[in-house]
């Protein structure tokens, strides 16, 4: 009762919107929206890979969260590929020096057939959101999330795109004025994991305080309240 009433009032009027329309690209440079996260309970992380420490311990916490609730990695496991969309879109690409990639040997292909099946959602899907996008290229977070596990999504984007999507879910981030290229900084940022339900509305986060199982637990709780990607009454 106690869950259903925290993401009832994540809702309710006169409340800050969590989340909302974003475009990005994956690690693989494939184009991501909103619309990829419907569909299954998503799990979001923003941060940025030259974090010397929070970010390793929440990536961490992360990946044991994930193997708590899709079970433990095995040696074939990769990241999911992200859905088609519903209908074609046209996405302008985020950094014309990336180069979308069709095909990933070590995913299976995504069709746009509707007819053919797609591969298997998770039963949570991890997101990982780059704060820094002048660094956290699509080849550097591939790198950077093969450290931790191999069901992560990373998404970048434009430092625009970056910053509409963190209004969109109320996480604040900021970069030092003046940086000179090549020079090494920090971001600061919040952090928080940021539960979404199958239709994309933010329901709870997870903290800091919480533990690997007792973020698990919360999740899986709200999981019980779905069916199939239905909300039960």
């Amino acid at each position: 009762m106690q869950r259903k009433k925290i993401a009832e009032s994540s809702k309710g009027v006169g409340k800050p919107k969590v989340g909302g329309k974003f475009e990005m690209v994956d690690q693989e440079g494939r184009p991501w929206t909103e619309q990829n996260i419907k569909g299954g309970f998503t799990l979001v992380y923003f941060g940025f890979t030259h974090c010397p420490d929070i970010c390793p311990e929440e990536l961490d916490k992360m990946s044991r969260i994930i193997d708590l609730l899709n079970g433990p990695p095995t040696s074939t496991t990769a990241p999911i590929p992200p859905p088609p969309p519903p209908l074609p879109t046209t996405t302008s690409n985020p950094d014309p020096s990336i180069t979308p990639t069709t095909t990933n040997p070590s995913t299976p292909p995504v069709s746009t057939d509707p007819n053919t099946p797609q591969p298997p959602r998770p039963p949570i899907l991890p997101l990982f959101i780059s704060c820094d996008p002048a660094r956290d290229t699509p080849s550097v977070l591939k790198e950077y999330l093969s450290e931790f596990h191999p069901s992560l999504v990373g998404l970048t984007g434009t430092w625009q795109q970056v910053k509409d999507m963190c209004r969109a879910y109320r996480v604040y981030f900021s970069t030092p004025e003046g940086v000179k290229p090549g020079q090494d900084y920090l971001v600061d940022h919040s952090i928080y994991f940021y539960v979404m339900d199958p239709d994309g509305d933010f329901i709870e986060c997870i903290g800091r305080q919480h533990t690997p199982e007792s973020g698990a637990k919360i999740i899986k709780d709200h999981m019980s309240d779905w069916k199939n990607g239905i909300k039960l009454n």
